[in-house]
């Protein structure tokens, strides 16, 4: 009996199509892990980032600009990693 947990495309998989998906759900993980990084990254220089922009004279704000980069890459990095993960029904854990 088939798996029904599985997507039609992926029930007649051969082998090296599977260790290419799980190589790419794996990396998917790890873009999901470093999204939420720099989330983590980006709450704590949100801290800052209003001191930085009221006290810091004329553009420069180099901690109002670490926030956007880090929260531009979370961004950057949980869609990458929703899209490569996509497909998985299991909790991944290394």
């Amino acid at each position: 009996m088939a798996n029904l947990l599985l997507s039609p495309e992926e029930r007649n998989l051969t082998p090296d199509e599977v260790e290419l998906l799980d190589k790419r759900r794996r990396r998917g993980q790890l873009f999901l892990v470093v999204c939420f990084q720099c989330i983590i990254v980006s709450a704590l220089l949100s801290l800052w980032t209003g001191q930085d922009l009221t006290y810091s004279p004329g553009w420069m704000h180099p901690v109002a600009y670490w926030n956007g980069i880090t929260l531009l890459a979370a961004i950057v990095f949980g869609i990458a990693g929703v899209r490569l993960r996509s497909g998985s029904n299991e909790f991944i854990s290394y």
